[in-house]
């Protein structure tokens, strides 16, 4: 982990959110930073940028403005908003923040389990309601414990293995898959391939989403795999909203051929007022803030600064896309 850099080029930020040179200043020695919360802002810095910390703002068009860019640092995982074959053309570096946030979404992802296996939603709906529903006063399934339940995590990454880790601690059965046929890193997780995934929709209770956005992703919960699942099983998505196919889910929560389901990504961000997710009584939504955490800031600038410093000396970039 970085803890000093001397000061050399200035660092210039796009973010509307993260204040990235808040927590640069912080730091004994590092470089000078410009942070900009407007695209229009964003223009107009790209013809002095040598390094680049920026992710929703983004626009491809950027490159053709940016002579001197040599690092573009993303402040999040997912990178499907850069061109990489023309940055790679421009020979400009990309790294992610992979990791950044993955405890935290982790947790989420762990927490929105809990809300579904101890139906946490509908407690909040009585709540609301004043209305008292104690043991045996309702007619509905009986609350259910983890332990013992199978969870398939789709996506055996950093927050897949975090998750991972977390359920096995529960007593859960956790089978997990990755794109690579590499081994897993969690002990006691049960690989399943690629090709295997409608099996394992059949045998797992809960099914947790944490896979990047790849053409083999996108649309990966289609209306086959919710008919492969059980009709008692849920559904979280932690991953992009484009991994799910909406209407298909939709369509299984209607037709109950899946219990329940709990998102933080859509397709569409902000979700629309006019969606049917809104209306949907056995849906859990939260709005795209898994990777939310006091320590997002800290955790991008320390990648920065080690990639600050790999340009410098020649050693690898860490979180290196392009």
């Amino acid at each position: 982990m970085s803890q000093t850099h001397s000061p050399r080029q200035t660092v210039y930020v796009a973010h509307e959110y993260y204040d990235i040179a808040a927590e640069l200043e912080k730091r004994p020695g590092s470089p000078p930073c410009v942070q900009v919360g407007t695209f229009a802002e964003l223009e107009r810095i790209m013809p002095q940028a040598e390094i680049l910390v920026a992710s929703m703002l983004w626009r491809n068009s950027l490159i053709d403005l940016a002579p001197r860019l040599k690092l573009i640092q993303s402040v999040s995982s997912g990178v499907e908003q850069f061109d990489l074959e023309h940055l790679g053309a421009r020979n400009i570096h990309l790294c992610n923040a992979r990791g950044a946030n993955a405890t935290a979404v982790a947790e989420h992802a762990l927490a929105l389990l809990l809300s579904l296996s101890r139906r946490l939603y509908e407690a909040r709906d009585n709540q609301h309601r004043a209305h008292w529903s104690g043991t045996g006063m309702d007619r509905r399934p009986r609350l259910l414990e983890l332990t013992g339940r199978t969870v398939l995590i789709v996506g055996m990454g950093t927050i897949g293995d975090r998750l991972a880790r977390l359920c096995l601690a529960l007593g859960m059965h956790v089978s997990g898959m990755r794109h690579s046929p590499r081994p897993l890193d969690v002990p006691g997780v049960t690989q399943v391939s690629s090709g295997d995934l409608h099996v394992a929709l059949g045998q797992a209770d809960y099914v947790v989403l944490t896979c990047p956005l790849t053409p083999q992703t996108e649309g990966l919960m289609d209306q086959k795999a919710f008919a492969a699942m059980k009709p008692d099983a849920c559904l979280i998505n932690v991953a992009r909203g484009r991994v799910v196919d909406e209407a298909a889910l939709i369509a299984a929560l209607r037709n109950r051929s899946i219990a329940a389901a709990a998102l933080d990504t859509y397709v569409d961000e902000p979700l629309p007022p006019e969606s049917p997710l809104w209306q949907l009584p056995d849906l859990v939504m939260t709005s795209h803030v898994a990777g939310e955490t006091q320590f997002y800031e800290r955790n991008v600038v320390d990648i920065l600064l080690d990639n600050i410093r790999a340009l410098e000396t020649g050693t690898p970039l860490r979180n290196q896309v392009v």
